[in-house]
């Protein structure tokens, strides 16, 4: 008698011990379910990377000197053995007698000053830039880099000054800080300041009658790269750069607008600056006291003499120089790009980026030709006419290249 029963319990043991065939969509499922878990995990421990690189100490002098040697940060770029050459060409010719000249003694500018001296025109882009004969631009090269001199006073003054900064720290970069009161009022730049000291701005610029522009719009402005760089954003710009807290950072301006309270955000990250009366018995300034012009001229001295130059704002006397220190041998100036670097600041400020390692690169990459390096002059734009064109134009005077600055044989390059 056969126990069926029996069977078909043993049977039904047996198929439940043996494996069933997977299907092949069930073979498909498994194999994206493990994929996409993989990359899932691959994505978060990416993200945990980044936002601990990104909390790491901010711009620590000992993390910075593993990744910029002090010769990047310090060193003239490479001037492809280009000097300076003013002497006259084979074509020139020597007057035979002096067609004569007046001697003005100033204390302001001559441009305030010229009606009430003589009819002059102005030897700016509006009068002559580009496309002049060479010995002509030779001719301004010798007249404003030799033959024009500063006063023996502001001369002697200006080399003692340079001395004693040396003497304090050997290097040090001269910062042309424009965040002046007229600066900002006349640029309608008040970004970071409070709704009182906008308004003082604004009725300063309504108040000045020489002024054209009166309703400025402050974030179009700065979105454009128009204003200078505030105090904080210059010190958040050189650390970006690799340069330590400690480096000697000489001030060259007028009275910073705000006070102690702006130059505290820049003293945040380079405690050590200085300015001119702090190197300067008061006794060495009294005689320069109410003569704006010539203490501009003490910052002129040693900004040209300085290791780095850094301009906040492209103003004529940044751009004067710059242009200066190219003749020299191309001196290390960096001119930053304020448009590029304002869409930077935004994010940090809006936490979308972090003061750290990709930052920095960031900027440096951004300034990697913008360090004062041999080029020639920019002509204008094109498409553009009449007077508008010579406002696009670089000056002579920011970059006298080429005609004053030659290879070593003397060929224009």
């Amino acid at each position: 008698m056969v126990n069926r029963g029996s069977s078909h319990y043993r049977a039904s043991l047996t198929s439940r011990s043996l494996p069933r065939k997977a299907s092949p969509y069930a073979i498909t499922l498994y194999i994206i379910s493990l994929f996409a878990f993989s990359i899932f995990i691959f994505l978060f421990n990416t993200r945990n990377i980044l936002e601990e690189d990104e909390q790491k100490p901010n711009f620590s002098g000992e993390f910075l000197s593993e990744q910029i040697p002090e010769e990047q940060l310090w060193d003239a770029p490479f001037s492809y053995g280009l000097q300076s050459c003013i002497k006259p060409t084979a074509k020139y010719k020597a007057a035979h007698g002096s067609d004569r000249y007046i001697t003005v003694r100033s204390n302001g500018g001559l441009n305030q000053m010229r009606t009430g001296v003589i009819h002059v025109a102005k030897s700016d882009s509006r009068l002559a830039n580009n496309n002049l004969p060479l010995d002509i631009q030779r001719l301004r090269c010798r007249a404003l880099y030799h033959a024009l001199r500063f006063s023996p006073p502001i001369e002697s003054l200006g080399k003692k000054l340079v001395e004693r900064l040396r003497t304090r720290g050997g290097r040090y970069i001269a910062l042309h800080l424009r965040y002046e009161k007229d600066m900002l009022s006349f640029t309608g730049c008040t970004y970071g300041l409070t709704d009182a000291e906008s308004e003082e701005l604004r009725i300063m610029r309504e108040t000045t009658n020489h002024w054209k522009v009166k309703e400025i719009n402050s974030r179009e402005q700065r979105i454009g790269g128009f204003c200078p760089l505030t105090p904080k954003e210059v010190g958040i710009f050189l650390r970006a750069l690799g340069y330590p807290p400690s480096t000697l950072i000489y001030i060259a301006a007028g009275e910073i607008y705000g006070g102690n309270t702006r130059l505290s955000e820049l003293m945040s990250y380079f405690p050590n600056i200085v300015f001119k009366e702090e190197l300067a018995t008061k006794e060495e300034l009294e005689a320069f006291t109410g003569h704006a012009s010539q203490t501009a001229a003490l910052d002129y001295i040693i900004s040209i003499e300085s290791d780095v130059f850094v301009p906040s704002h492209s103003g004529n006397m940044a751009r004067t120089v710059e242009g200066h220190r190219r003749y020299l041998g191309h001196r290390k100036t960096i001119n930053p790009d304020r448009k590029g670097l304002v869409k930077i600041f935004d994010k940090l400020e809006t936490g979308q980026l972090k003061e750290g390692s990709s930052y920095s690169f960031l900027v440096r990459q951004m300034h990697e030709n913008r360090q004062g390096a041999p080029r020639k002059r920019k002509g204008p734009m094109q498409g553009i006419k009449g007077r508008a064109r010579f406002r696009t134009e670089e000056s002579f005077y920011e970059n006298p290249y080429p005609e004053c600055i030659c290879s070593s044989k003397g060929r224009l390059e």
